[in-house]
């Protein structure tokens, strides 16, 4: 098979070179090189994260754990169980978030504010390398595709080229075999 990226674009895809999308081309010139194609897509998103990227991504994954989710619970069991005590207890003046906990509400509505930006972010990446990984399938999938038909042609050929030898060697063997059959009758003819 030719390595010119212009032969390969008319007899894998049926186009013209210039006519692929760049992502065809870039597959074809891969083929035409003989290189591979695969790459870790995630690693190489990854390395190019900025500081505050990662600490989002980190936010985001505790945020949506079940550690959270525990941790939550308790500072919110405890929070409302201490100053219920002291409501109880105590005088209503030394409570420093009395019923209906209005302090736990703000703070409440504070880290939702900010939480939910930074999941957004983080899936706002989590798409982008999604995205990236989708791209590198096609390529990687079409580059298959294309070599598994460039090795169907090659084992066409073969096999067109293994006919032509076995009806070539079939005619000799057809002509010695005529020429015994002659050279037999000839010895029976002379021994009468």
């Amino acid at each position: 098979m030719k390595n010119d990226v212009h032969y390969l674009s008319k007899n894998l895809m049926n186009k013209d070179y210039h006519s692929l999308s760049s992502q065809q081309q870039h597959v074809i010139h891969h083929i035409s090189q003989r290189e591979h194609i695969s790459k870790d897509v995630v690693k190489e998103h990854e390395e190019h994260l900025t500081f505050g990227q990662r600490a989002a991504d980190q936010v985001a994954s505790f945020g949506g754990s079940w550690t959270f989710i525990g941790i939550f619970f308790v500072v919110m069991a405890v929070w409302i169980g201490l100053n219920s005590y002291v409501l109880i207890e105590w005088d209503k003046k030394n409570i420093f978030d009395p019923y209906p906990y209005i302090l736990l509400n703000l703070v409440l509505s504070l880290m939702a504010a900010v939480q939910a930006p930074i999941i957004m972010m983080s899936q706002n990446r989590q798409a982008q390398r999604d995205r990236l990984d989708a791209n590198h399938d096609y390529e990687v999938n079409l580059k298959a595709e294309l070599e598994i038909m460039a090795l169907h042609v090659k084992m066409d050929q073969l096999m067109e080229h293994q006919w032509e030898d076995l009806v070539n060697m079939q005619k000799e063997q057809i002509q010695m075999l005529t020429s015994l059959v002659g050279d037999l009758k000839a010895m029976k003819q002379g021994t009468k």
